[in-house]
């Protein structure tokens, strides 16, 4: 009897710290697709064609080290290798890695102008149509603005998860004090 109680406010807690991390953790790693993220997790890994192994350190180093480019999934170091854009909120795509930095923006989300010089907006939610919306990135002030914007934009969402979660834990303890109040009322009576 106790025993429910007591798991219902454990998997409240546990869905209000846990809850966070799940919503915002930073996406692994840039041009490699959801189900490659596990390929690239070890120490070493090996190219995809079998050639080679090379350390975690190597990857994205801008060096090609596999013949395929398995080690240069986010940049364009390795003519044959492929960038993969997410694309949240619209289709995502594989694009040749030549297209990665190459000052035009190819993904609708922006991620293959990533080293900071061309300003793709994600555009991926009206439409996809990013190449008449680009613009030049002037300063290192320019970046600290897009942060200061992302992190006011983490910092309402983490609020909003906050008060969600809050309020979960409060029906939750309502409803196991209700249900331990209604059992030790119907013990009384029986």
């Amino acid at each position: 009897m106790n025993s429910h109680c007591f798991l219902s406010f454990h998997l409240s807690c546990f869905l209000l710290f846990a809850s966070p991390h799940v919503v915002f953790s930073q996406p692994s790693l840039l041009g490699v697709h959801p189900l490659d993220e596990k390929y690239y997790s070890s120490e070493v890994i090996k190219c995809k064609d079998g050639s080679k192994s090379f350390s975690r350190d190597r990857l994205n180093d801008n060096f090609c080290d596999c013949p395929d480019g398995t080690d240069e999934p986010g940049t364009s170091a390795c003519p044959g290798a492929k960038f993969y854009c997410r694309n949240l909120g619209s289709k995502p795509q594989f694009i040749v890695s030549s297209h990665v930095n190459d000052h035009f923006c190819d993904c609708c989300d922006g991620s293959d102008e990533h080293d900071g010089i061309i300003c793709c907006p994600n555009t991926c939610v009206m439409g996809g149509n990013a190449e008449s919306t680009i613009s030049i990135c002037k300063s290192k002030a320019n970046k600290k603005e897009v942060k200061s914007e992302e992190s006011v934009h983490n910092l309402t969402g983490l609020k909003l998860v906050f008060i969600l979660q809050m309020l979960l834990v409060i029906f939750l303890v309502f409803l196991w004090s209700f249900r331990c109040r209604a059992r030790s009322r119907s013990r009384l009576y029986h």
